[in-house]
């Protein structure tokens, strides 16, 4: 190799070797930034929005903000920085912003309300409605779980914005009263939940069918049937809606002790229910052929 030759070579090597370690430190640095930190306001009042679903769409990463309206979403090794986090509060613009656009200190993110011309609901009396209950109100023999904790956790914050729910069938006109479900443990001081109406498409969850923000608390390590009570809520299905899931969502919690853990619900294996899981929010829909011991209190003719 002649001289001239051994300078390119050279040239080429240092571009090369440059190119690596900017490669490698941009790598270093990214994966240094495990988590994306902000609080989340309403951008007319300025005031804090709590419980605002958080997340990287089908990427396993997902959270919610805190009663202050603060988050952390704790990022994974399939996270790009052309991704979009995805901030979905009801009765707001869903505001999706780039990875690389949110640094690793304090994030202000601003939601603008959004405004709905709702529809007039006519109820119309054609028989006295009776109570009926739709779902499955048996707890068996407590021998089967369905748990919020899995092993993977590290943290019970890893749980945030996690739901599970049940698929339920509206025949008739109905006005829902209240949700039933059966605790089988619960290691928690206190726990809050949110309880979400979704339609089916494709045989998952889909969009919400009622836009309100329904939480409700659990306190004391409380065990066995607890109700929500959602007649303040006003939710009326008429009966061509079919085939609903209804989920609970784990929105905030505290501990008992310094080894609390578990939170689970009764279930079985059955054919003809389907139950729902996702671990965070915007998260992919997993469905099994569980029966959780939830149903609903209607009203209904």
């Amino acid at each position: 190799m002649d001289y001239t030759n051994c300078l390119q070579y050279e040239k080429k090597m240092k571009i090369f070797l440059t190119l690596i370690t900017i490669l490698t430190l941009n790598s270093f640095c990214f994966s240094q930034e495990r988590e994306i930190k902000g609080k989340i306001v309403d951008i007319q009042s300025n005031l804090p929005l709590p419980y605002v679903n958080i997340g990287i769409a089908n990427k396993g990463v997902g959270t919610v903000s805190n009663d202050n309206g603060a988050f952390i979403l704790k990022l994974n090794e399939n996270i790009k920085m052309n991704d979009s986090v995805i901030f979905s509060y009801l009765g707001y613009t869903t505001q999706k912003i780039k990875v690389a656009e949110l640094n690793s200190k304090i994030n202000n993110i601003l939601l603008e309300p959004e405004i709905n011309a709702l529809k007039e609901v006519v109820i119309v009396k054609t028989k006295t409605p009776k109570l009926k209950k739709i779902g499955r109100t048996s707890k068996g023999f407590g021998l089967m779980h369905a748990n919020f904790y899995t092993y993977y956790e590290k943290d019970v914050d890893d749980r945030l914005s996690k739901e599970i729910g049940m698929q339920l069938e509206i025949k008739k006109n109905c006005q829902i009263n209240s949700l039933n479900f059966n605790i089988t443990s619960n290691d928690f001081k206190k726990l809050k939940f949110r309880v979400n109406f979704y339609k089916i498409k494709n045989g998952l969850p889909d969009e919400l069918i009622v836009n309100q923000n329904i939480i409700f608390e659990i306190d004391n390590e409380f065990l066995g049937w607890f109700t929500v009570d959602l007649k303040p809520y006003d939710i009326y299905f008429e009966s061509d809606t079919g085939d609903i899931v209804v989920t609970i969502q784990w929105v905030e919690s505290e501990k008992a002790n310094s080894k609390s853990k578990y939170f689970a619900i009764s279930t079985a294996v059955s054919p003809l229910n389907t139950a729902f899981f996702r671990e965070k929010a915007m998260d992919v829909w997993t469905k099994s052929n569980q029966s959780l011991s939830f149903y609903l209190d209607a009203m209904c003719n």
